[in-house]
Protein backbone atom coordinates (compact mmCIF):
# COMPACT_ATOMS: atom_id res chain seq x y z
CA UNK A 1 0.00 0.00 0.00
CA UNK A 2 2.74 2.13 0.68
CA UNK A 3 3.84 2.28 -3.22
CA UNK A 4 0.32 3.24 -4.47
CA UNK A 5 0.21 6.37 -1.57
CA UNK A 6 3.51 7.57 -3.18
CA UNK A 7 2.19 7.31 -6.92
CA UNK A 8 -0.80 8.96 -5.62
CA UNK A 9 0.95 11.69 -4.01
CA UNK A 10 3.33 11.98 -6.81
CA UNK A 11 0.04 11.88 -9.69
CA UNK A 12 -1.54 14.98 -7.20
CA UNK A 13 2.18 16.70 -7.33
CA UNK A 14 1.81 16.42 -11.41
CA UNK A 15 -1.53 17.63 -11.98
CA UNK A 16 -1.44 20.40 -9.14
CA UNK A 17 0.07 23.05 -11.59
CA UNK A 18 -2.14 21.74 -14.43
CA UNK A 19 -5.72 22.19 -12.34
CA UNK A 20 -3.84 25.58 -11.03
CA UNK A 21 -3.34 26.95 -14.72
CA UNK A 22 -6.81 25.51 -15.50
CA UNK A 23 -8.40 27.40 -12.14
CA UNK A 24 -6.14 30.69 -13.52
CA UNK A 25 -6.74 30.90 -17.40
CA UNK A 26 -10.08 32.42 -17.37
CA UNK A 27 -9.01 35.02 -15.29
CA UNK A 28 -5.96 35.95 -17.82
CA UNK A 29 -8.23 35.80 -20.68
CA UNK A 30 -10.79 38.13 -19.30
CA UNK A 31 -8.11 40.43 -18.30
CA UNK A 32 -7.10 40.04 -22.19
CA UNK A 33 -10.85 40.46 -23.45
CA UNK A 34 -11.45 43.74 -21.15
CA UNK A 35 -8.72 45.63 -23.57
CA UNK A 36 -11.01 45.22 -26.49
CA UNK A 37 -13.71 47.95 -26.34
CA UNK A 38 -15.22 50.69 -23.79
CA UNK A 39 -16.56 48.09 -21.02
CA UNK A 40 -18.47 51.06 -18.55
CA UNK A 41 -20.87 49.42 -16.20
CA UNK A 42 -19.84 46.35 -15.98
CA UNK A 43 -17.80 46.79 -12.68
CA UNK A 44 -20.37 44.62 -11.24
CA UNK A 45 -19.83 41.84 -13.56
CA UNK A 46 -16.36 41.91 -13.17
CA UNK A 47 -16.47 41.66 -9.08
CA UNK A 48 -18.70 38.94 -9.72
CA UNK A 49 -16.59 37.00 -11.88
CA UNK A 50 -13.82 37.63 -9.76
CA UNK A 51 -15.36 36.25 -6.87
CA UNK A 52 -16.19 32.86 -8.55
CA UNK A 53 -12.57 32.43 -10.16
CA UNK A 54 -11.23 32.92 -6.15
CA UNK A 55 -13.93 30.35 -5.41
CA UNK A 56 -12.89 28.14 -8.30
CA UNK A 57 -9.43 28.41 -7.58
CA UNK A 58 -9.91 27.91 -4.03
CA UNK A 59 -11.58 24.49 -4.93
CA UNK A 60 -8.48 23.38 -7.34
CA UNK A 61 -6.17 24.34 -4.05
CA UNK A 62 -7.88 22.21 -2.12
CA UNK A 63 -8.61 19.40 -4.45
CA UNK A 64 -4.76 19.76 -4.96
CA UNK A 65 -4.44 19.34 -1.29
CA UNK A 66 -2.15 22.31 -1.68
CA UNK A 67 -1.05 24.04 1.95
CA UNK A 68 -2.11 27.22 3.07
CA UNK A 69 1.38 28.48 3.26
CA UNK A 70 1.50 27.46 -0.21
CA UNK A 71 -1.81 29.10 -1.51
CA UNK A 72 -1.20 32.46 0.24
CA UNK A 73 2.38 32.28 -1.83
CA UNK A 74 0.38 31.28 -5.10
CA UNK A 75 -2.18 33.69 -4.88
CA UNK A 76 0.80 36.72 -4.09
CA UNK A 77 2.33 35.71 -7.49
CA UNK A 78 -1.15 35.43 -9.49
CA UNK A 79 -1.82 39.04 -7.65
CA UNK A 80 2.00 40.09 -8.97
CA UNK A 81 0.97 38.25 -12.75
CA UNK A 82 -2.02 40.59 -12.56
CA UNK A 83 -0.34 44.02 -12.05
CA UNK A 84 2.06 43.09 -14.34
CA UNK A 85 -0.11 42.23 -17.15
CA UNK A 86 -2.57 45.38 -16.45
CA UNK A 87 1.11 47.59 -16.78
CA UNK A 88 2.12 45.85 -19.66
CA UNK A 89 -1.72 46.26 -21.02
CA UNK A 90 -1.33 50.38 -20.27
CA UNK A 91 2.18 50.33 -21.71
CA UNK A 92 0.45 48.80 -24.77
CA UNK A 93 -2.73 50.85 -25.27
CA UNK A 94 -0.35 53.94 -25.06
CA UNK A 95 1.81 52.96 -27.36
CA UNK A 96 -0.72 51.83 -30.25
CA UNK A 97 -2.26 55.57 -29.18
CA UNK A 98 0.85 56.89 -30.38
CA UNK A 99 0.73 54.78 -33.57
CA UNK A 100 -3.36 55.54 -34.49
CA UNK A 101 -5.94 58.09 -34.38
CA UNK A 102 -8.90 57.58 -32.55
CA UNK A 103 -10.50 56.96 -36.29
CA UNK A 104 -8.37 54.12 -37.33
CA UNK A 105 -8.20 52.80 -33.83
CA UNK A 106 -12.67 52.60 -34.16
CA UNK A 107 -11.91 51.42 -37.72
CA UNK A 108 -8.94 48.35 -36.56
CA UNK A 109 -11.76 47.52 -33.29
CA UNK A 110 -14.85 47.19 -36.05
CA UNK A 111 -12.17 45.05 -38.26
CA UNK A 112 -10.98 42.72 -35.68
CA UNK A 113 -14.58 42.17 -34.82
CA UNK A 114 -16.16 41.18 -37.78
CA UNK A 115 -13.02 39.05 -38.90
CA UNK A 116 -13.75 37.21 -35.20
CA UNK A 117 -17.44 37.13 -36.02
CA UNK A 118 -16.64 35.43 -39.67
CA UNK A 119 -14.54 32.95 -37.63
CA UNK A 120 -17.04 32.17 -35.08
CA UNK A 121 -19.67 31.35 -37.80
CA UNK A 122 -17.35 29.32 -39.33
CA UNK A 123 -15.77 27.51 -36.42
CA UNK A 124 -18.79 28.04 -33.95
CA UNK A 125 -19.64 29.99 -30.90
CA UNK A 126 -16.29 28.31 -29.09
CA UNK A 127 -14.15 28.08 -32.23
CA UNK A 128 -13.35 24.63 -31.99
CA UNK A 129 -12.64 22.79 -35.18
CA UNK A 130 -14.74 19.18 -36.25
CA UNK A 131 -18.37 21.23 -35.05
CA UNK A 132 -19.58 21.46 -38.53
CA UNK A 133 -19.97 17.77 -40.16
CA UNK A 134 -19.57 19.88 -43.98
CA UNK A 135 -16.66 21.55 -43.27
CA UNK A 136 -15.45 21.24 -47.17
CA UNK A 137 -13.84 24.23 -47.61
CA UNK A 138 -10.29 22.77 -45.70
CA UNK A 139 -9.40 21.37 -48.98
Amino acid sequence: MKISSAKKMSIRQLFAPALLAIAIAPLALTAHADNHGDHEGRGADRERMEERMEERRQEVYQRAEISEEKQAELNEAHAEHREAMNALREKHKERVDEILSEEEQEALRSAMHDAHEEYREKHGKRGHHGDHEDDTDSE
